[in-house]
């Protein structure tokens, strides 16, 4: 099983999570869902989104829906917020597409929201900081562990 440093943390704060291996590629949320065999609402992606000044933040939503970038603004205080390039967002994170995950950017300067669909699933699968690791756990344990607030701030696809 893959050992890293998010699970080590989790162990660490006597955390009780899943680890389910995936294959190493970039998979999306549906890839994800699909290969698990569970609804897109049930895994969790995070997205980097980017304010004019300041640090950029992570929106944690279901694999179903899209960042609503008015509704993070207005929870900032900015006009308008935008998501980066897939280059930009690995640069800015430090992860690799595919595997950015709040759990391993704790103690960075982000500011992490998770959507408050979160809380309708007593567990939610999020990348686990890799390609190839997705966690299954309580939303509200991402949301301690990362000082997240839940807000409303995605929309459906499409």
């Amino acid at each position: 099983m893959i050992s890293n440093n998010v699970t080590r943390l989790l162990d660490s704060k006597k955390i009780h999570y899943t680890p389910l291996e995936l294959p190493v590629e970039k998979l999306g949320a549906e890839e994800t869902a699909a290969i698990l065999n569970l609804p897109p609402d049930d895994i969790f992606k995070t997205i980097v989104v980017v304010r004019p000044k300041g640090k950029p933040m992570l929106c944690v939503i279901s694999g179903a829906n899209v960042v609503n970038l008015k509704a993070v603004a207005e929870l900032v205080g900015e006009k308008k917020v935008s998501i980066p390039t897939m280059a930009e967002a690995e640069s800015l994170t430090g992860l690799q597409a595919g595997g950015i995950s709040p759990l391993a950017l704790i103690n960075k300067g982000f500011t992490v929201f998770i959507d408050q669909a979160a809380l309708d699933h007593a567990e939610i699968h999020i990348s686990g900081g890799q390609r190839g690791l997705t966690l299954r756990l309580d939303p509200r344990d991402v949301q301690k562990l990362t000082n997240a607030r839940f807000a409303q701030i995605s929309t459906p696809h499409g």
